[in-house]
């Protein structure tokens, strides 16, 4: 099954909130550790990911719509 930018940008999102879940669970416990700035490190990269497959997935959309004009 191939998988849209949109459900994998989607997924990156959901992946990166649960990350700073974690992250601020983790500071609030232990404070600012290693394992603390890995997760926030994880849910950046997350984040920027995720967005970015979004916008991917809408100028594609767009591109598409275009061509079929």
């Amino acid at each position: 099954m191939i998988r849209t930018p949109l459900i994998s940008g989607v997924i990156h999102i959901i992946l990166a909130c649960l990350f700073t879940y974690f992250a601020i669970e983790n500071v609030n416990e232990y404070g600012w550790d290693f394992f603390s700035y890995v997760l926030v490190l994880l849910a950046t990269f997350d984040f920027g990911t995720g967005l970015r497959l979004v916008a991917l997935h809408f100028k594609l959309k767009k591109i598409l719509q275009q061509q079929k004009k």
